[in-house]
């Protein structure tokens, strides 16, 4: 591709690099220019436009712009319209994204003109919510270089993991004294966060804060078990925790490096996640708990790798109503 200015004599066939707008004379950039383009831009003065020409090797911003973004397509998402070299990518349904991060930066080291912006991986989204796009920078690549964009990319670059849903049970616990309001506060909060991502709130159990307690009331034929206790879990074998491997369970995961949600522990119990919510779950805000929760709602598998890997990022908006912020008031 050639770039730069023209006499207008040598104007037509050539696209248009900048917009103009003078004496009633209106066209927009990419235009391939017109005989009566270069006549209405005589009439009004201009000698010379900026203009781009490909060559019979370069592929038309639009065309490669189209190109790597069906070799980004996949179930779940669906293509916005070409337009000035760009091509969206939104979702189809609400879920996760996942992003092969490697993928994306191997295709944006291919050349400066061809470039991808995605969400971070394991973002969570709704339906028609924009997930990448595509943005061709010049006019035109030589068709080489969009086909080597396209094989960085490889397969399965971008995926979207759809809720899929389920049945959920929730255990509450409660202490002497402890407030009805914080149990029914909790409940209300969990059951619109879990319904949100698919999961229907089967049954609400509420029993003492005790190992034995909790253990009795852990075998379900729900999808997903969630744990919220009257005190904060504070060690592997504490009430809740305890209460899983008293049942036959284990424990994947004690803490996890997220804030708000350090607390949260994770483990199964008869081939079923067991989530042990953290005193944060009780905040409808982002928190640990969604992170996890929104992976398993997907049909994705949670480790204790997987939440190993959470830090970076999981620095969340404080609650400022948390018993103990982050900075110490002053005495």
């Amino acid at each position: 591709m050639k770039f730069g200015p023209v006499p207008l004599s040598e104007a037509e066939g050539a696209v248009l690099a900048h917009s103009i707008l003078a004496d009633g004379v209106r066209l927009k950039k990419g235009t391939v220019i017109a005989a009566r383009d270069v006549a209405a831009m005589e009439a009004v003065g201009f000698e010379t436009v900026i203009v781009a020409r490909l060559s019979g090797d370069d592929m038309p911003e639009d065309d490669a712009a189209l190109s790597l973004a069906e070799a980004l397509v996949a179930p779940g998402l669906k293509l916005g319209p070409v337009f000035t070299g760009r091509v969206n990518l939104l979702a189809e349904a609400a879920g996760v994204v996942r992003v092969d991060t490697r993928a994306i930066a191997n295709m944006n080291s291919v050349h400066e003109g061809l470039t991808i912006a995605t969400l971070p991986d394991y973002q969570r989204v709704h339906a028609d919510q924009l997930v990448a796009t595509v943005k061709i920078i010049p006019y035109g690549l030589p068709k080489s270089i969009v086909a080597d964009g396209v094989a960085a990319l490889g397969e399965g670059a971008l995926q979207l993991h759809a809720f899929v849903g389920g049945t959920a049970r929730l255990v509450l616990t409660e202490t002497p004294g402890f407030k009805k309001s914080l149990l029914s506060k909790g409940e209300a909060v969990v059951r619109e966060r879990v319904e949100t991502l698919g999961y229907r709130l089967s049954d609400v159990v509420t029993v003492a804060h005790r190992t034995e307690a909790v253990a009795d009331v852990l075998e379900t034929d729900a999808d997903l078990i969630m744990i919220l206790g009257a005190s904060a879990t504070s060690d592997r074998d504490d009430v809740a925790p305890a209460a899983v491997v008293a049942a036959g369970g284990r424990i994947e995961r004690f803490g996890m490096p997220v804030d708000p949600g350090n607390l949260l522990f994770l483990g199964s119990l008869d081939g079923r996640p067991v989530v042990g919510l953290p005193g944060c779950a009780r905040s409808p805000a982002l928190n640990g708990v969604d992170w996890v929760l929104e992976r398993l709602a997907a049909g994705l598998p949670v480790s204790g790798a997987d939440i190993a890997a959470m830090g970076v990022g999981g620095l969340l908006k404080e609650m400022p109503d948390r018993p103990q912020p982050r900075r110490p008031k002053s005495t």
